[in-house]
């Protein structure tokens, strides 16, 4: 349905809701745009991929998912064709929308509303034992990890608006990676956080590569992480590296795919050599499996 409001086209569609696991969407506007929608599972922690498909006159699609706004449009706009839209690791299971904005080069905008349905996940409790400190941190180490809770915060807060990455997303290392994303983590007995990454075993001092092609927005030794890699890879996805016994590259640097950014370790809360890789999009907490299995538009 379609109503003229002072020179705009407000337009409100309901879609039926995908169903879990549910296969690709193709969603036209009346002024021709149309949009894929790639989501083969609908859950915490995995990331829907959205694709424009035709855009005659568009000046660029504007996605609203939760308190998250998402761009694309057409490469004459210098914007890319594609976003990534991250399913938080503590999103509830219901239904959920996703509030499209098609923004016309003739002062035209179309709405419509999409409907998603996320499925449930459960996720396993773990036990661990680690040094006190690292449960409960003394008091001259407070002011530390509260400002380094600010730095990851600046870290993650500007990202490249284009997409710095190049094809397929790969492993970081060839150890074997633990499906332990999500876990619900006790250490020595007292509930702490939710583990928002995987495990990969990872000897001392074996070297971790960059996942993706992008740029380091931080490189540093944390008090909770060791020492830390994060990697922008445009579009607010970033990859964070941590445990590290070695720092290879530094805040700044430009990394192609599968050079080397560190040495394995056991630095920081962890339990033994390992690397611990996770994947944060405009701020949602998504698994790495999902990243590895994501097909790009070329």
């Amino acid at each position: 349905m379609a109503r003229p409001m002072s020179g705009r086209i407000f337009i409100v569609w309901l879609i039926a809701p995908f169903v879990f696991g549910g296969e690709n969407q193709f969603l036209r506007f009346p002024g021709g745009t149309e949009v894929e929608i790639i989501a083969p599972v609908l859950e915490p922690g995995q990331i829907i991929l959205a694709r424009l498909v035709q855009a005659p006159d568009v000046k660029k699609v504007s996605i609203r998912f939760g308190a998250a706004v998402y761009e694309l449009g057409p490469m004459e706009q210098a914007l890319e064709t594609f976003t990534l839209i991250g399913l938080d690791l503590g999103l509830k299971p219901g239904p959920l929308d996703l509030e499209m904005t098609v923004f016309l080069r003739d002062g035209r905008i179309e709405e419509l509303k999409h409907r998603v349905l996320i499925g449930d996940r459960e996720f396993p409790v773990k036990k661990l034992w680690v040094k006190e400190e690292f449960v409960r941190p003394p008091p001259e180490v407070q002011d530390r990890i509260q400002r380094e809770a600010e730095i990851l915060e600046m870290a993650y807060s500007i990202s490249t608006e284009n997409w710095l990455g190049e094809g397929l997303f790969e492993r970081p290392h060839p150890g074997e990676m633990t499906p332990n994303f999500g876990e619900k983590r006790i250490y020595n007995n007292v509930p702490r956080s939710t583990h928002s990454g995987v495990d990969i075993a990872a000897p001392y001092g074996s070297p971790v590569r960059a996942s993706n092609s992008g740029r380091v927005v931080l490189a540093r030794d944390l008090y909770f992480s060791g020492k830390t890699v994060i990697i922008d890879h445009g579009l607010g996805l970033f990859t964070f590296y941590c445990h590290f016994s070695r720092l290879k590259v530094s805040r700044g640097d430009m990394v192609k795919k599968g050079a080397v950014i560190a040495l394995a370790g056991s630095t920081g809360r962890s339990t033994g050599p390992h690397l611990h890789w996770g994947v944060k999009l405009l701020g949602s907490r998504v698994d790495p499996a999902a990243l590895l299995s994501l097909v790009l538009p070329e």
